[in-house]
């Protein structure tokens, strides 16, 4: 027997003053209603109701039990609707996760605009270059920079990031500038540890596509820091042009081999599962398609 639902034909059969009128009310058949409020007496070993030939009225037992059950009834409903605002509202703490220099870079100046459309909505935001596993570490939504990511989590795409081979000018007059990307094997080329392609850069140009061997005497997880070293005049970086653009419209960095590039990379939100997908998450990818579209 489900004993709130019960309760409601108990309440209602009491404020109807009859079982044909509680049926109509709820929905129900007569002898539905009938086996409920049995049901209802069974479980509590006592009569609860008064039945004569024209009206049912509640004993004296039934007056207590019909108040406690309104009462009671009007809690969980109330908690119902609580929960239920809660999962249409997006509220609560949510975890992000992002490349340390995307999020400061791109992330962290979008973060006011999202808090002031969603004030009910804790932001704890987590900057890390290492892959992190979501489910282990509690992650809700994680910012992904790579050209494909894991086919275990579900992905959209929020841009798309060009990547730039460039240098200081200092660095480039002392050691001379590359005319076509086999030069970049005879220069101090700068390392991501994070790179896909280890020791490779891939370019392609009117030759087509190629990759060069690169080696030189510093290898980061970071890219801030691989830009600063680079404007030190280092050695050459191949770095995204949300860490560059700045050094490179000023003039700090100068782009090499403009006739090659290298593919685009894209930036993805990468969350879990799409199933029962809370409001908080869905919201923040939104504003994030939104804001960086």
């Amino acid at each position: 027997m489900d004993t709130l639902e019960a309760m409601r034909v108990f309440v209602a059969v009491v404020e109807r003053n009859g079982f044909s009128a509680a049926a109509q009310a709820l929905d129900m058949s007569t002898a539905g209603v009938t086996r409920q409020i049995a049901a209802l007496e069974k479980r509590l070993s006592t009569r609860l109701l008064n039945r004569t030939t024209r009206r049912v009225s509640p004993t004296s037992t039934g007056a207590a039990y019909y108040a406690q059950c309104v009462q009671l009834l009007a809690q969980f409903d109330a908690l119902e609707a609580s929960i239920g605002a809660q999962a249409l509202e997006p509220s609560g703490v949510l975890r992000v996760n992002a490349p340390v220099s995307y999020g400061i870079a791109r992330l962290g100046p979008l973060l006011a605009g999202y808090r002031a459309l969603y004030p009910q909505v804790t932001l704890e935001v987590s900057l890390s270059d290492r892959l992190v596993d979501m489910v282990e570490e509690g992650y809700d939504v994680a910012i992904r920079i790579t050209r494909q990511p894991n086919p275990a989590l579900i992905a959209r795409k929020l841009a798309d990031t060009r990547i730039t081979l460039c240098a200081a000018p200092a660095y480039l007059d002392l050691h001379g500038r590359p005319q076509r990307p086999e030069d970049l094997a005879a220069h101090e080329c700068l390392g991501y540890s994070y790179w896909g392609g280890g020791d490779g850069w891939p370019l392609r140009g009117p030759g087509g596509e190629v990759t060069v061997a690169v080696h030189g005497g510093l290898r980061a997880n970071n890219g801030d820091v691989l830009r600063e070293a680079a404007l030190a005049g280092m050695g050459i970086i191949l770095q995204p042009d949300f860490l560059v653009g700045d050094a490179l419209a000023e003039g700090r960095l100068e782009r090499l081999l403009p006739d090659w590039d290298v593919a685009p990379i894209g930036i993805f939100a990468v969350y879990t599962s799409r199933s029962h997908l809370a409001p908080k998450v869905r919201s923040f990818i939104d504003y994030l398609v939104d804001a960086l579209g």
